[in-house]
């Protein structure tokens, strides 16, 4: 049976189109376009679709300006289409006539074709006039900025001093970073491989078994990948089975574990026997949990289960070290995850901390006495974080902050705050309770 016949630019519109109306995320949509296209095309579709996300509000005001009226919500697809041609002719080192030609040509494909002189014309009009269009675009914080109002507005309450700085940080790609298995090899001697095998690394600023890659690579074209030797995980992420120290003996629950990266870099670091379980609610991102603990070959009890309803799965044993890395709104890693912009909005924040507060009292419950308790979350607002535990603490008269290290981004409150950017690293936010012993 033929393939109906495509193009990468048409599959990008596909995929971007209930992006845009943020009703999916990338990853949802993502390989369905890349089912569709040769491997040859990967690189170039992905390109597309998250730098066309990166800069997406920037270039909807640049395309207000050349439409005449908008167009309507079931042409979302051709509406994508044209930020795709504007990303291209100013951001890609893609010709100007072969960005509107093979932007006409997936409109074509996409079943669109009384669109294509709309599409012509309005991408040859940017090409003409690109400068002046994007200077007036760049008078609105959201084109100068290329982030929601919403977004901007928040930052600058919560960081008024380094918003510009977090909003530039968001607009670049973060590298590939990896954490080397300290069980199967040094990160020197990783390094060295990696030299042999032609891969330019670097070793992180921190933490201890970080690597930075200068391009990114299909990971199972790294030394070592397949036998668990390296994964790949942000460095700020990577700090968590750093500050979470586990003794000999312990036990310890890893809540909201999937995909499980923090599993499988506590069970590296935790000395043998320890007992580590693994807890997510949701059944198939508990299967990906599974899969990286394989190929790691470390052991854990994985479980489905709401971490706010113990009593459906827990055994009444107490947990002497528990991380909870909870459910948050993502803004510290919108550099990794552009769709961000689009499918988060100022509603949710409310919402996301009422669960966070409730995951933490939740996991609170289940620490033993002594027992240490590491929250976390890779968002940068105050209420999702110095917030939570800040109110946590108030209530809580057995309950302490312990100190953080000074080098782990900036004070917030009883934590650490990571900026995005900060040492090349994810936003990421960190506080470590302690309960006492009495």
């Amino acid at each position: 049976m033929n393939r109906p016949r495509t193009s990468v630019r048409a599959e990008a519109a596909r995929a971007l189109a209930p992006v845009l109306q943020g009703q999916a995320s990338l990853n949802t949509t993502l390989p369905a376009a890349l089912a569709a296209l040769p491997s040859r095309d990967h690189g170039l579709l992905q390109a597309l679709c998250y730098g066309t996300l990166r800069h997406g509000p920037r270039l909807q005001s640049v395309l207000e300006q050349l439409l005449k009226r908008p167009l309507p919500a079931s042409e979302a697809p051709v509406h994508a289409a044209l930020l795709l041609g504007i990303y291209q002719i100013n951001e890609m080192r893609v010709p100007d006539h072969a960005a509107v030609t093979e932007t006409v040509q997936a409109v074509r494909l996409l079943g669109r074709p009384r669109l294509t002189g709309m599409v012509n014309g309005v991408l040859r009009n940017f090409s003409r006039d690109s400068k002046t269009l994007l200077n007036r675009a760049t008078q609105d914080p959201a084109g100068e900025h290329a982030h929601p109002r919403w977004l901007i507005e928040s930052l600058q309450q919560d960081w008024p001093q380094e918003y510009t700085q977090i909003l530039a940080a968001n607009n670049q790609p973060g590298p590939m970073t990896l954490r080397i298995n300290g069980r199967r090899t040094t990160r020197e001697a990783w390094l060295t491989r990696a030299r042999e095998a032609g891969i330019e690394a670097t070793p992180a600023q921190s933490p201890d078994m970080a690597v930075k890659l200068a391009s990114a690579m299909d990971v199972n074209a790294l030394p070592g990948f397949t036998e668990g030797e390296v994964s790949v995980q942000d460095a700020a992420a990577q700090w968590a089975a750093l500050l979470l120290v586990v003794e000999p003996g312990m036990r310890v629950l890893d809540a909201c574990a999937a995909p499980g990266g923090k599993t499988g870099h506590l069970l590296e670091r935790a000395p043998d026997g320890t007992e580590v379980l693994a807890l997510d609610a949701d059944a198939a991102r508990l299967a990906r949990v599974e899969d990286n603990l394989q190929r790691l070959g470390l052991p854990a009890q994985l479980t489905c289960g709401d971490l706010a309803q113990p009593q459906d799965w827990w055994d009444d044993r107490p947990f002497d070290r528990i991380l909870l890395d909870a459910p948050c709104s993502g803004t510290g890693v919108i550099r990794r995850h552009p769709d961000i912009k689009y499918l988060r909005r100022a509603s949710d924040i409310p919402a996301l901390a009422a669960r966070q507060a409730e995951l933490l009292a939740a996991a609170w419950s289940l620490l033993a006495p002594g027992g240490q308790l590491l929250y976390a979350t890779c968002s940068i607002f105050h209420a999702e974080n110095r917030e939570i535990i800040e109110a946590f603490l108030a209530e809580h008269s057995e309950a302490s902050s312990l100190t953080l290290p000074e080098t782990l981004g900036q004070a917030c409150g009883p934590g650490r705050q990571i900026l995005p950017g900060e040492q090349d690293m994810d936003g990421f936010f960190y506080a470590l309770l302690r309960r006492s012993s009495a």
